[in-house]
């Protein structure tokens, strides 16, 4: 997975954008949905906000606050810098961020949840809970055309081919999941929750 995203850095906005290997694709209503949930996520209180598994910060920028993104690849990082040059990036694990117990207000965790097998799982939970008093989670919904839990192969520009493992969600199953809370989003592609510590 690790290197997966990293191959993958310069060419990940286009699955938001719908380009590259994307504008093929059949996706009613992206643009108008991706811009509820920015709105949504844009909405929220401002807070001291990590964000795990920043990526490019495609999507960190709409979160409000003083903002800090971690990610395991250097590429994503490197274009996350340059997007929000006012933020604050780190290179490290999700699974033992390098941060002391409530440094923050709120983690996110936006399109990187629903990779995580089981272990990983509760790691990230855990973790999440340790430096933080809320828990926002942003990822795939459930939908007629896939699976709740898949191994899914993706090709990227260069042609190379990975096998990446993938969940998707409704916000009720993904809030029983994390213990309760209440839903910022609910839309054809996307999800989004809020979960406080309990």
């Amino acid at each position: 997975m690790k290197a997966y995203y990293e191959a993958r850095a310069p060419e990940y906005d286009d699955w938001y954008e719908g380009t590259g290997r994307f504008a093929r694709r059949e996706r009613p209503a992206w643009r108008e949905l991706l811009g509820e949930l920015a709105s949504t996520l844009a909405a929220l209180p401002p807070a001291r906000t990590l964000d795990v598994g920043c990526g490019t910060a495609y999507a960190t920028r709409w979160l409000p606050g003083d903002i800090t993104g971690i990610d395991q690849s250097a590429a994503m990082l490197a274009i996350a810098s340059r997007r929000m040059p006012r933020a604050r990036f780190v290179r490290g694990d999700a699974l033992r961020l390098p941060f002391e117990p409530d440094a923050f207000e709120r983690v996110t965790a936006m399109s990187f949840y629903g990779h995580l097998e089981g272990g990983d799982r509760e790691r990230f939970l855990a973790e999440a809970r340790r430096v933080a008093r809320e828990l926002v989670v942003v990822d795939a919904a459930l939908r007629e055309d896939v699976e709740p839990e898949r191994y899914e192969e993706r090709e990227l520009n260069d042609g190379s081919r990975w096998t990446v493992f993938k969940r998707y969600f409704t916000p009720e199953q993904l809030l029983e999941e994390l213990g309760g809370g209440r839903v910022l989003y609910a839309g054809r592609w996307f999800v989004a929750v809020a979960s406080p510590r309990g």
